[in-house]
């Protein structure tokens, strides 16, 4: 099982964008596109593209979002140092969770990695709404 977490909130003066997009797996580019185009020059824009990606294949896989019809929101935040990324689809039963694969398994460790590559992730809804979000802080990455 797994819990969810809170994200410190972006200050006021932060930079904040969002888009939505149709639940649809050749959106999972666009998203990446979206955000890369936001944030260059961000030192650590490879680890946030994979995280987008990550969360936008997990709603398109799991949730509502994938399904006809379905859409879901990307919304990028960016102020001293620090990026948030969140990705908003329309529920589902199951809660997003690491978990281990098997060695041969071809899916599976997606939010894994994202543990490993961001400050922090977490999560917050239910069945109708969700929001994943991942924070890349240089200064909170030191600090470990």
């Amino acid at each position: 099982m797994s819990y969810p977490m809170p994200l410190p909130s972006a200050p006021a003066s932060a930079q904040c964008w969002r888009r939505a997009f149709p639940g649809e797996l050749d959106q999972a580019r666009a998203a990446r596109r979206f955000t890369a185009a936001l944030l260059a020059g961000c030192p650590e824009l490879d680890d946030v593209l994979l995280t987008v990606d990550e969360f936008v294949v997990n709603a398109l896989r799991h949730t509502k979002s994938g399904q006809p019809g379905g859409v879901f929101t990307v919304e990028i935040a960016r102020w001293d140092g620090a990026v948030t990324v969140a990705v908003t689809d329309e529920g589902a039963p199951s809660e997003p969770a690491v978990t281990d694969a098997a060695p041969d398994a071809e899916s599976g460790r997606g939010l894994r990695t994202v543990s490993l590559l961001a400050s922090g992730w977490g999560w917050f809804g239910n069945d109708r709404s969700r929001t994943v979000a991942a924070l890349f802080s240089a200064s909170l990455g030191e600090a470990a």
